[in-house]
């Protein structure tokens, strides 16, 4: 006879709820108390700083694990080099039409405007801030290149140069790469380097399981805080933020994703979103493309897509096919430029369009990436802590939403990815050739820290 525990088959609260419960109880704590101390002295103000803790805890553990998780998976990825190419220029394209839909929506309809005035309101609330002045912008493209090549090896950590950060991985990453392989041919174990890369990866990822926890927290203090100094009309803007970025991944996935697989592919809509809705609504309930890759192949199979080519983009690619989130990133951030009054140039808005490809590529697959990595972005996009302290926390008051909307593009990136490559193979080709990379194994390792 066998004993089941009683917390093994309990579900935990998704975080999407636990957030929207801490935005109703922060918000509830802010109108009954304002500014007033309660339960020994306790204020909203004080509840505010302590969430913002967290939002500090997440943009410290970004740098280094996009520095982690590029140099693993230059390590343990097995690629050929014309399909690794091709593979390559369709997630470029891709990007590129992406960012292009953003930076149109930002620079025609400016939504960010709405937000004048909002933003310095949530600034008060941080003790001794002040409005920002205007970004500070160089005088020639090559300048604004220039200031994110790293003048140490230590300096990008410090700075939060992302740009930079990512420059040392994939040269240090190449080397260790090199490692790998001469250990493998020569059946010899990995080198103690490539070992502990694998480990510090693996760890970063179960100490931001444990952040995440956290996130809830933050929401229910800074809510409580902000409405407790604003009250309720603050939060009368956020639908104007969520709209926009809705409306960016929307078009990107609806419009351009099902013409380029008909017309390209060879694969009608019917086809594409039809016999990939499984895979689509999954990446959405469970708001993770990685967590989705076998729903992903199942689906490809049904499309008559070969073997090769959707372990190519559903296995290996799905740390390039990141549009949802990147899309969001970039957008995100000139939206709160706008608010700002900044007045970005085509090179500063392309420097964060850049931030948010590499932001994107480096924690793909991981639930949450895109609240993560914001902080970094809108750094990137020279706004001061003040305001992402004060923004991320309002931000997260509907990234719940917008999440599900990034994992099911996400997704739709990697079944495109998968029809194009497909497209391009010789019969032949498609039936022949493998890609060792197993989706069982990078969803529990990657998945299992946060679980």
């Amino acid at each position: 006879m066998t004993t089941t525990n009683p917390t093994a088959n309990r579900l935990p609260m998704p975080l999407y709820t636990q957030v929207l419960i801490a935005v109703l109880f922060g918000g509830l704590l802010g109108v009954i108390f304002g500014q007033e101390p309660y339960l020994g002295g306790v204020t909203n103000a004080q509840l505010g700083k302590l969430g913002m803790v967290v939002v500090q805890l997440l943009k410290t553990l970004a740098i280094p694990l996009i520095f982690f998780a590029i140099l693993d998976a230059l390590i343990r990825t097995s690629l050929p080099l014309s399909q690794g190419t091709r593979l390559l220029v369709i997630c470029l394209v891709n990007v590129t039409v992406a960012m292009t839909i953003g930076l149109v929506i930002m620079n025609t309809w400016q939504p960010g405007l709405s937000w004048q005035g909002h933003v310095d309101q949530l600034l008060q609330l941080v003790p001794g801030s002040k409005a920002p002045a205007k970004v500070a912008t160089s005088q020639t493209p090559i300048e604004d290149l220039a200031a994110y090549i790293p003048r140490t090896i230590l300096s990008p950590f410090s700075t939060n140069n992302i740009i930079g950060v990512v420059l040392l991985a994939l040269v240090i990453g190449s080397g260790l790469r090199r490692l790998h392989s001469r250990a493998a041919r020569t059946g010899a174990e990995d080198h103690a380097v490539v070992r502990g890369v694998e480990w510090m990866y693996d760890w970063l990822v179960r100490i931001l399981g444990w952040i995440i926890h956290l996130v809830p927290l933050a929401v229910f203090g800074v809510v409580a805080q902000v409405v407790g100094k604003s009250g309720l009309g603050v939060f009368s803007v956020l639908w104007i933020f969520l709209v926009a970025m809705l409306a960016g991944l929307t078009i990107h996935a609806l419009i351009y994703y099902p013409l380029l697989a008909w017309f390209v592919g060879k694969k009608s809509p019917k086809v594409y979103v039809g016999e990939g809705a499984d895979a689509i609504m999954t990446a959405m309930s469970c708001n993770s493309s990685l967590a989705t890759v076998p729903v992903t192949l199942q689906c490809l199979h049904r499309m008559n897509v070969s073997a090769q080519s959707a372990r190519l983009a559903a296995c290996v690619g799905t740390n390039l096919n990141n549009d949802g989130i990147t899309l969001y990133e970039a957008m995100a951030a000139l939206f709160l430029a706008q608010a700002l009054g900044y007045d970005l140039s085509l090179t500063s808005q392309l420097l964060i369009v850049a931030a948010s490809i590499i932001a994107g590529a480096g924690v793909a697959g991981i639930p949450e990436a895109g609240l993560i990595v914001l902080p970094l972005v809108l750094s990137a996009a020279g706004l001061p802590d003040t305001v992402i302290a004060a923004a991320i926390p309002l931000i997260m008051t509907v990234d719940w939403i917008i999440a599900r909307a990034r994992s099911g593009v996400n997704v739709m990136s990697d079944m495109l990815v998968a029809i194009l490559l497909d497209a391009g193979l010789k019969p032949s080709a498609a039936e022949s050739g493998t890609v060792r990379y197993q989706p069982e194994t990078v969803v529990q390792r990657t998945e299992s820290p946060l679980s």
